[in-house]
C-alpha cells in the first residue's frame, strides 16, 4: 500500500506527462528556457526593470542589421521562457556566432526603448550547443 508522499509523488509525475503531452512546442521550450535560467542564477527577464544590472540567459529569435545613417546596429532578440529582451550592439554590422536559435548569457543594464526591454551593448558569453 502506498504511503501519502508516495501517492503526492506520483500525481505530481502523472501532471507533468499529461501537460508534457497537451503542452505546444513553444511552451515547452519556454519551460526549458527558464529552468536553464533558474539553474544558472540568471534573472527572468519579465522581472527586469529599467536601470537594473542584469545576467540573462536565453536563445536568439532574430538578429537583425540595421544600417543607418549615422551609426550602423546589430540588434537580437533574446527569449529566455519569460519575455523578450532586445540586445543592440551599436557600430556593428556582424558578430561571429550571434545568430538566431543560439543560446547565450548577456549581461549589461537594461534600458527601455519604444516600450520594450533593451541591453545595450551587452556583455555576452555563447553558450556550447546542445
Amino acid at each position: 500500500m502506498a504511503t501519502d508522499s508516495e501517492s503526492a509523488v506520483e500525481q505530481r509525475g502523472l501532471r507533468k506527462f499529461f501537460r508534457r503531452l497537451t503542452a505546444s512546442d513553444s511552451e515547452l521550450e519556454a519551460e526549458e528556457l527558464q529552468r536553464d535560467a533558474k539553474e544558472c542564477g540568471s534573472m527572468p527577464a519579465l522581472a527586469c526593470r529599467r536601470g537594473q544590472v542584469v545576467s540573462l540567459k536565453g536563445r536568439l529569435r532574430t538578429v537583425v542589421y540595421t544600417p543607418r545613417t549615422n551609426l550602423p546596429t546589430l540588434e537580437a532578440e533574446l527569449f529566455d521562457g519569460s519575455d523578450l529582451v532586445t540586445l543592440v550592439w551599436l557600430g556593428r554590422r556582424h558578430i561571429a556566432g550571434i545568430e538566431p536559435g543560439r543560446a547565450i548569457t548577456a549581461k549589461g543594464r537594461i534600458a527601455v526603448r519604444d516600450g520594450r526591454k533593451v541591453l545595450y551593448n551587452p556583455y555576452y558569453e555563447l553558450d556550447t550547443p546542445r
